[in-house]
């Protein structure tokens, strides 16, 4: 029966730091990778780690059996995304080692991530955990936080977040804001942490890269969209001058604020819209029809989201004296409401119309290209 040690990376140090690819299959290529990040990083946990590896396949071939060994690795954003490489980076090592049973190698700290992820696979028929021994005195603290702060996954998790706060207190303490800056501050973190639980790192990026590039590119969307954000904090800022505060009713305010912010969110919506529909265009050189009902959904919030609120602030302003009913039985609620609900009804229409012709388009020039594809063959 073949046994297999497995020893795990699930944050790819031999990849980012040994430049070693992995899996890594076999005894030589183990003892490799391992000089490889010794060099790199001798002080790295994972170097006790396959060290350790290399000395249980030992042990196990002195016992005459069969053994083999290999080292799987992840990727530094550690989760989801390192998780799925480690399982089929783990069922490549099954394949090509015909291993029926493996000796796990970790560190002891996230076992309760592997395990689940290896068990599934294959039987697990015993764990060695790496404790690595550390000196008593901490005379080298200095030298251990520099090291630290060398991980990328220490700067991500902990050093960024204290960087951000640093930067936003610091900001409103030179402008003598102290109470405006710590609310900042935890609008900062929440932000921050709320990226982390619904990991909206890689979006972020993506988006954050589209906009390098697109600067350079000259895209018409990150124009737009710069002019849709300025239109945002202009419309913004005159809503916030014309709120209603006559009212005892603390949801007023917002209502009017709200009401008055409608169609300043609907124009800035139509200029992302048109700025990236444009880029489609000139980028696939076709007809962008899956933003078409973009403005129609627009114009119908803008026209409910005005009929709605607005009749709700007046409904409101005498509460709790009373609720006016007959702001919602008005002209100008009745049409503004039927117009917004036309306005979707047409675009939901026409866009799966189009969306209708054109995929019957796609499909006759795609078969169109097979075609002539088998002509030449033949």
């Amino acid at each position: 029966m073949q046994t297999l040690i497995l020893n795990v990376d699930r944050d790819d140090d031999f990849g980012r730091k040994a430049k070693v690819e992995s899996p890594i299959i076999g005894i030589a290529k183990n003892t490799e990778a391992a000089n490889k990040l010794g060099q790199a990083d001798p002080e790295d946990s994972d170097l006790n780690a396959i060290f350790s590896a290399i000395a249980m396949y030992n042990k196990i071939l002195k016992e005459k059996k069969d053994v083999e060994i290999a080292t799987i690795c992840g990727d530094i954003n550690v989760g989801f995304k390192s998780d799925d490489i480690l399982a089929k980076q783990l069922e490549a090592v099954i394949a090509q080692t015909d291993a029926q049973e493996v000796v796990l190698i970790t560190d002891g700290a996230e076992d309760e991530y592997i395990l689940p992820i290896v068990q599934s696979r294959i039987k697990v028929t015993s764990i060695r955990r790496v404790n690595v021994k550390q000196s008593r005195e901490l005379e080298d603290t200095y030298y251990r936080i520099l090291k630290l702060l060398d991980d990328d996954k220490v700067l991500k998790q902990f050093v960024l977040p204290t960087a951000l706060v640093l930067i936003v207190w610091s900001f409103f303490a030179l402008l003598n804001m102290a109470a405006s800056g710590f609310g900042a501050i935890l609008l900062t973190l929440g932000t921050y942490l709320l990226i982390r639980v619904f990991h909206w790192e890689r979006t972020i990026s993506t988006i954050w890269d589209e906009i390098k590039s697109g600067f350079l590119t000259g895209k018409l969307f990150i124009y737009t969209g710069l002019l849709a954000i300025m239109l945002l904090f202009a419309s913004g800022f005159l809503a916030s001058r014309d709120i209603d505060f006559s009212s005892q009713v603390s949801l007023v305010p917002v209502l009017s604020f709200v009401a008055n912010m409608v169609w300043g969110i609907v124009v800035a919506g139509l200029l992302i819209t048109f700025g990236r529909a444009v880029d489609v265009y000139v980028k696939d050189k076709k007809a962008p029809w899956k933003y078409w009902i973009a403005p129609f959904s627009l114009f119908a919030f803008g026209f409910v989201s005005s009929a709605i609120f607005g009749s709700l602030h007046t409904a409101l302003i005498n509460w709790p004296e009373s609720f006016d009913i007959n702001p919602f039985f008005t002209l100008s609620f009745i049409g503004y409401a039927s117009t917004g609900i036309m306005v979707a009804l047409v675009g939901a229409i026409t866009y799966h119309y189009i969306k209708d012709i054109y995929v019957t388009e796609n499909q006759e020039i795609e078969i169109e290209k097979q075609t002539a594809n088998l002509v030449e063959e033949s």
